[in-house]
């Protein structure tokens, strides 16, 4: 009796114990498909097309012109409450522009902007309701995000938004100490600053129409990278989905997409005083080199506190204009050249579908227009049907000078390309305009050089 009544236990514990490895099963599957979720590669493709976006670094501190946030970290106890109780009530940009700011980033030749909606100070930029720590509760109380994407959207700009999931004045909020190396600092380990996270993702990516990048600035992120994918997928992931070097070039060229940020200065935040500046030279040769090796270059900006982007930074981005209004075509639409990169002073880009070389000439600073050079590369052949130009000239004349002819040239040798070209258009007043000239060749051979 005691052994029919004890089957029907058994088959009842093996089924329970079936539905409960078919259940674990299924969580187990659904965390490796979860897990697997990345970009898709055709947006990825697009991202590296654009090759040139600009980065801005802004809070509620550039009032002090201090370090973005990380002042914070081993701050006293009587620095944090007037850090975030004293400081919102006098952070007023009334000069604030963002048609301007657009307007400006366009003529730069940028594809995209990545805005800091919240910096690592929990301090956000938009109009919240997980939070009274944001922009509505100062003098200013507009909601500086929204305006920003309406005016990008305006120029034709896409939309990214950096977002940090450390949060310092929460986990201040929660007892915990503040250091971006505690182990409550990430979403990974902590479970309401996760929580937290999706619900300031989802105002970010809901209310401001579409989103194209976001930029998850922490040591761990994959929990909110994974949730990013699953609930909205058409929006790239740069910080937590691909390498994203900070303030360097890689050595070698990468397989893309990759995307490197970079101040202009010293500091992503604004700073007033003892800031040292790169030229704008300096920054577009930056631009070569990073697009060269296959990556994006996502140039930074630090606005002041009242809104305004200081002189030195605009000068820079007026430099650039210049430039890529010039160049432009050599830097979007472009990969790593397949053969190689870099011969002495020239960098090499591949147009993204033609055998199309792009030749970038560096470092000729004293190029008088006028003047024609001779240069020689080993990586590139020409064939029967290559034509050769400078972007921006017509190659038919040289303002004042009507017997120069400075139709650009190029001669197949048996062991190297000659490029023969006349810096004809007159760019700056002074006729010696310091930056590269970029020559095209359609119809090349990419070769490897003979050692």
């Amino acid at each position: 009796m005691n052994e029919l009544n004890d089957k029907p236990r058994t088959n009842k514990t093996m089924n329970k114990l079936k539905k409960f490895l078919m259940t674990m099963l299924l969580c187990m599957l659904s965390v490796s498909l979860f897990g697997q979720l990345k970009n898709k590669p055709e947006l990825e493709e697009d991202f590296m097309d654009m090759g040139f976006g600009i980065f801005i670094h802004w809070s509620m501190d550039s009032q002090l012109g201090s370090v973005i946030s990380h002042s914070m970290v081993g701050a006293s106890e009587d620095y944090l409450q007037r850090y975030m109780n004293e400081l919102p009530k006098t952070f007023y940009p009334d000069k604030f522009d963002p048609d301007e700011w657009a307007r400006l980033f366009k003529l730069t030749g940028a594809e995209y902007v990545v805005f800091t909606t919240k910096h690592h100070n929990g301090f956000c930029m938009w109009d919240t309701q997980t939070t009274d720590f944001n922009i509505m509760n100062t003098p200013y109380g507009k909601d500086i995000t929204g305006m920003l994407v309406q005016s990008l959207r305006k120029f034709g700009l896409k939309v990214g938004f950096y977002y940090s999931p450390e949060d310092f004045s929460f986990i201040h909020q929660q007892g915990h100490l503040i250091s971006r190396k505690g182990p409550m600092t990430q979403v990974t380990e902590n479970a309401e600053l996760f929580e937290y996270s999706k619900k300031q993702v989802d105002e970010l990516f809901t209310n401001y129409g579409k989103v194209d990048f976001a930029f998850f600035d922490s040591f761990s992120k994959k929990n909110l990278v994974q949730y990013v994918h699953e609930k909205y997928p058409e929006i790239v992931v740069t910080r937590g989905e691909m390498n994203t070097p900070e303030q360097k070039i890689p050595n070698e060229p990468m397989p893309g997409p990759w995307e490197t940020c970079m101040t202009m200065g010293t500091q992503w935040a604004y700073k007033p005083t003892n800031e040292v500046y790169k030229d704008g030279g300096d920054l577009i040769n930056k631009l070569i080199e990073i697009r060269a090796k296959g990556g994006n270059f996502l140039m930074n900006v630090g606005p002041k506190p009242n809104g305004e982007i200081p002189i030195e930074q605009e000068e820079r981005l007026r430099e650039m204009a210049l430039w890529m209004f010039i160049n432009d075509e050599a830097v979007k639409n472009v990969r790593t050249a397949p053969t190689q990169i870099k011969d002495g002073d020239l960098w090499f880009t591949k147009a993204k579908d033609e055998n199309t070389a792009y030749v970038f000439i560096t470092n000729q600073p004293e190029w008088f227009k006028g003047k024609r050079r001779l240069f020689y590369t080993e990586s590139i052949r020409a064939t029967e049907e290559t034509e050769i130009s400078v972007l921006g000239q017509n190659d038919m004349v040289v303002e004042y000078s009507p017997t120069n002819k400075p139709v650009s040239l190029f001669t197949q040798r048996s062991h190297n390309l000659e490029i023969s070209v006349t810096r004809a258009q007159r760019v700056y007043n002074d006729k010696i305009w310091p930056n590269p000239i970029v020559v095209k060749l359609t119809n090349v051979e990419f070769v490897l050089p003979e050692k």
